[in-house]
């Protein structure tokens, strides 16, 4: 076996093993369950127990919100409507428990339900975003308005861009609380809480915001290379929490659940975090506040906290504070607009994973491609170009030296014939050769070496990130972040129905064009170079393209897309320089030879 082909083998093995541990560890995620039939999660119908106050104000207790789900549905309501989200707020407890994204819809075709997002008390799915005063100093839960309060709109009709809702209430003691709720062009809300002491006492709360979730999400995905669950940045420290984690938290007296606290000094913000869709509080710059992930497992409903401190409120004084609430799309230049005006790391919202160092930079050129382009599949096309250019310089020197090696192939045959079973002396001739005339053997594998972790980072990017869901190419592949639609079931996309379900047995035998078309493509890499004399790795390089076809037909477009474009220029990349090198590669001979050779042996 000559060293070229056995480094190529090397390679593409450890890729090959690279892989399938991904795809084993990694598989294709199931399809998204429906919400609108999906089994709700278990849920006793009420709100969560709220602890509301911080570890440092005194007489803390917890509040216990028991409001109804029919208290809840026959409140009156305020509508939300902006160019881009569309709800209500419901006057119990001045909730913001009804919105949905009217820029997105649940499924591909344009007559799909748009995506609720949060979902009032009494639904499949509640979850939604609560703000309160927590009593301390005496203070009783008749003192401050709680989750089953009932406001009264004082001014304001529907919550729009510029045209913002307050809400009031006055307690037994003529102490006047109001909520200004602002919205803006995307998905940031602006709660604004006030109260003005009209007792002849000072007055002793603490300011908070939380959002309840009741029972995992319906169409949580669990898939590793995919957070879902509580996201929270502290002083710029990120924490993730998966929901199962949230079950085995420690219970904690002070929050009536199980709960993990932490206390943030200067910025954070804390929420939940979906597969493209998130809610977070966050609290003022600059403000110290307590961020708290908590699950109750009699009431199976999981909840983030930001509690502010205790502020004392004196006879004729009103204090103030605001929070905000981010209920959205995790679009990336939004979000990084949020960022940019003083979210702390806000961007770091997006799932980039442990290699973000590469997610980010490939995210960031992958985006403004498609800006530019407007078409995310030659967005794709556009971004390998570009990586295969920066890799050219490494490219270039492992393909010159394969070229050499070839040149080299009869002084090669010469060496074994001399060494004959003396494997060290083999070695040694070998080494001295590749010295004299200045050749690498191992040159060959780094191109390839270098391609897997852009290929994970890549498959990370597509998977994640909310541009390239629903993100059309061309012809039956409208959705990038989703499997190749083709199947000789639908002629490959010539008939309208569809084809087998992905992950399916089905889905893995009957494959579509683009799985195809890159076994085709690696096939076509191969036989740059004859086939291995021995018959064990003449047979393994038989097989590998069509092992790969298989294997990765259940992966994004996308992924795909970008794989086909890699083996394309790398053929035409190796092919022009093998030639300038004066090794003109036999491409239809070696076809014809690998035709005539049997593939389960490698033999003619």
């Amino acid at each position: 076996m000559d060293d070229q082909n056995k480094n190529l083998l090397i390679a593409t093995a450890l890729s090959f093993a690279v892989i399938l541990v991904w795809f084993v560890l990694f598989p294709p995620p199931e399809p998204t369950v429906n919400p609108d039939t999906a089994v709700p999660a278990a849920s006793d119908g009420t709100t969560p127990t709220i602890a509301t106050t911080p570890d440092t104000a005194p007489g803390s207790t917890a509040v216990v919100d028991q409001t109804g789900p029919a208290a809840v549905e026959d409140a009156p309501r305020v509508p939300i409507e902006t160019d881009r989200v569309i709800g209500s707020i419901s006057l119990v407890g001045g909730r913001i428990d009804d919105l949905s994204l009217k820029n997105y819809r649940v499924e591909l075709e344009q007559d799909a339900d748009i995506v609720h997002l949060l979902n009032s008390v009494g639904s499949q799915s509640p979850y939604y975003a609560l703000f309160g005063w927590a009593p301390g100093g005496g203070l009783t839960l008749d003192d401050v308005p709680s989750a089953s309060t009932n406001w009264t709109v004082e001014s304001g009709e529907t919550l729009s861009q510029n045209s913002p809702v307050t809400l009031r209430w006055e307690n037994p003691n003529g102490t006047v609380f109001r909520r200004t709720i602002e919205i803006d062009e995307d998905f940031m809300f602006t709660v604004t809480q006030s109260v003005e002491n009209a007792s002849d006492t000072a007055m002793t709360m603490a300011p908070y915001g939380l959002i309840a979730r009741h029972g995992e999400p319906t169409d949580l995905k669990n898939f590793f290379i995919l957070h879902e669950g509580v996201v929270a940045m502290a002083d710029g420290t990120l924490a993730e929490i998966d929901y199962s984690d949230m079950t085995d938290f420690a219970v904690v007296p002070t929050e009536g659940a199980r709960a993990e606290v932490t206390q943030v000094t200067e910025s954070g913000w804390i929420g939940f975090t979906d597969h493209y869709w998130m809610t977070t509080l966050i609290p003022e710059a600059g403000t110290p506040f307590r961020q708290v992930a908590k699950y109750s497992d009699a009431s199976n409903i999981y909840q983030t906290e930001a509690v502010q401190p205790t502020v004392t409120i004196e006879p004729g004084q009103t204090r103030e504070v605001t929070t905000q609430l981010f209920a959205g799309a995790k679009e990336w230049e939004t979000i990084r607009d949020y960022q940019e005006e003083g979210v702390d790391r806000f961007i770091d919202a997006i799932d980039w994973g442990w290699f973000f160092f590469l997610t980010k930079p490939i995210f960031w050129l992958l985006h403004h491609l498609n800006l530019l382009i407007g078409n995310m599949g030659w967005a794709i096309i556009g971004l390998t170009l570009i990586i295969k250019a920066v890799l050219f310089p490494l490219a270039y020197k492992s393909y010159v030296s394969m070229a050499k090696m070839k040149e080299l192939q009869p002084e090669m045959e010469k060496i074994k014939e001399r060494a004959g079973d003396d494997r060290q002396k083999l070695q040694q001739e070998m080494m001295e050769m590749y010295k004299k005339e200045k050749v690498n053997p191992a040159s060959g594998c780094l191109p390839i070496l270098l391609q897997i972790p852009i290929f994970f980072s890549l498959y990370k990017v597509i998977f994640v990130t909310l541009e390239l869901r629903h993100a059309p190419w061309l012809g039956p592949f409208q959705d990038l972040s989703a499997p190749d639609p083709t199947s000789i079931f639908n002629v490959y996309g010539l008939l309208p129905w569809a084809a087998p379900e992905p992950g399916s047995l089905l889905a893995l035998v009957f494959i579509g064009i683009l799985p195809l078309l890159l076994g085709v493509s690696m096939w076509m890499q191969q036989k740059l170079n004859p086939a291995p004399t021995d018959a064990t790795q003449a047979m393994i390089f038989a097989w590998m393209p069509w092992v790969f076809m298989f294997m990765l037909g259940g992966f994004a477009s996308g992924l795909v897309v970008y794989w086909i474009a890699n083996n394309t220029i790398t053929f035409t990349q190796q092919y022009l320089i093998m030639r300038s090198q004066g090794y003109k590669p036999d491409v239809f001979g070696n076809i014809k030879s690998g035709i005539k050779r049997n593939p389960k042996t490698g033999e003619k």
